[in-house]
């Protein structure tokens, strides 16, 4: 018999291959971080010799992967909420940022932040936020896949008061992590309306050199596309294509808002879209058009956007409320079913991300990130179809394992990397301070 470092046997596996197979009483064998084989239970019994981890009664299935995140802004969870985009930005977050953000906000944020995802379910995640190097030190310390946005805004911050500083500081990150083995730097200019043109070229520039993927917010509002297209007689997008950048290493955020000319640019670029219902629905931003996109053969991921926006980021909660306005946007019960929200949070954000080749699916030869989802519990009982009972009656808490490059960062709903009780207390320290103003 094969010596290998575990056999993971399941009462249900989702692959999340192309075709979303669902194998049942099957078995993952991984080694060195690693899937080295998924074969039925008896087989593998015979096969591999591994200590047994046993999910009798759940699924297990890739981690999630959430495409866009502001993670440090945990902790502006709540603060100012039942508002629209601009509002909320101008007259509530960009004041509280300027005010109490710091590498140590961002740093204790973002582990609330890897506590709330793990708990979650989520494996990786693709952020854009301040002070990127404390959000790299605790994704480190929680044993997270991280994509890490060089953030750059054409505005006074306390992380970089000039254009120039937001460079510098982006490439000082990128030196130190271009060769890290799970922190990934990408280049993210905030979004057509807080940078010049001048500055997007400079930041399409420094992707095309390092080759990296380029984050950005676009489209998200009505009102964002209508001040754009005033300014400069042409929409946010036009802009992007005409500098270049809508490419496949393109990750636009947000595009709720889509005409015509918009669709032949996305089909000639093939960039990937990321959808932030929740968020979107909250900011009354719009609604990112899935099913078409997605029938022009487009990637479409999915994300949750900050909590101070959502307000959580709870994966499953996406793909169901992702599924149910896919639904009534389009008065088409299939237009964005269950299987296709579920390829959203996981291969397809993968692939939006470059990593589909190493995560985003059960796959003989990938990382083994996975999670253990607990089904036989009142609230998914009766169980038909395990892809449908995830995505449409499962919760966050249903979670009980979570796995990633082979190591385990929670057991039966306890962190292992992290340390629950000190991340509360720090925020409880920050919420008192930012309540007293």
């Amino acid at each position: 018999m094969e010596k290998t470092d575990y056999l993971i046997a399941a009462k249900w596996m989702i692959t999340c291959e192309d075709n979303n197979r669902v194998l049942e009483n099957h078995v993952l064998a991984i080694k060195n971080g690693n899937i080295l084989a998924i074969l039925p239970r008896k087989e593998a019994e015979k096969t591999y010799q591994a200590p047994l981890i046993e999910y009798a009664s759940h699924a297990i299935m890739p981690g999630l992967i959430n495409s866009h995140t502001h993670l440090a802004m945990n902790l502006f969870r709540g603060l100012a909420d039942d508002l629209e985009l601009m509002d909320w930005l101008n007259n509530h977050i960009w004041p509280a940022e300027g005010k109490w953000v710091s590498h140590e906000f961002v740093y204790d944020a973002s582990l609330l932040a890897m506590a709330e995802m793990i708990r979650g379910g989520t494996t990786c995640f693709n952020d854009m936020y301040f002070f990127f190097d404390a959000t790299a030190q605790a994704a480190i310390l929680a044993g997270l896949r991280a994509h890490i946005g060089m953030h750059i805004i054409g505005v006074p911050t306390a992380f970089a008061k000039t254009i120039d500083e937001n460079f510098e500081k982006a490439l000082a990150f990128y030196d130190q992590y271009q060769n890290h083995p799970y922190i990934t730097p990408t280049m993210a200019p905030h979004s057509t309306y807080t940078l010049s043109r001048e500055d997007l070229i400079q930041a399409n520039d420094i992707a095309n050199k390092y080759h990296l993927r380029i984050n950005i917010h676009l489209q998200e509002s009505q009102g964002e596309v209508q001040q754009f297209f005033s300014k400069h007689r042409k929409r946010p997008l036009q802009l992007l294509d005409e500098l270049g950048m809508v490419t496949p290493h393109l990750i636009a955020i947000h595009m709720t808002q889509i005409n015509d000319d918009d669709y032949a640019i996305l089909q000639k670029g093939n960039p990937t879209i990321v959808h932030c219902p929740e968020s979107n629905m909250k900011l009354v931003s719009g609604i990112c058009p899935v099913e078409k996109l997605t029938q022009l053969g487009m990637n479409v991921a999915l994300g949750t956007d900050g909590a101070a926006s959502n307000n959580d980021l709870d994966m499953i909660g996406e793909m169901r409320s992702a599924a149910f306005l896919g639904k009534i946007s389009t008065y088409n019960p299939k237009a964005v079913s269950a299987d296709t929200v579920l390829k959203m949070a996981t291969l397809n954000g993968a692939q939006a991300l470059g990593i589909d080749q190493i995560t985003g699916s059960l796959t003989v030869g990938k990382a083994a990130d996975f999670i253990a989802i607990h089904l036989d519990q009142i609230e998914t009982t009766p169980l038909y179809h395990p892809v449908s009972q995830i995505v449409y009656a499962a919760s966050p808490h249903q979670v009980t394992d979570v796995w990633v490059r082979g190591k385990q960062l929670m057991k039966n709903r306890q962190l292992l990397t992290l340390n629950e009780k000190e991340i509360m207390n720090k925020t409880s320290y920050w919420q008192q301070k930012i309540a007293r103003k």
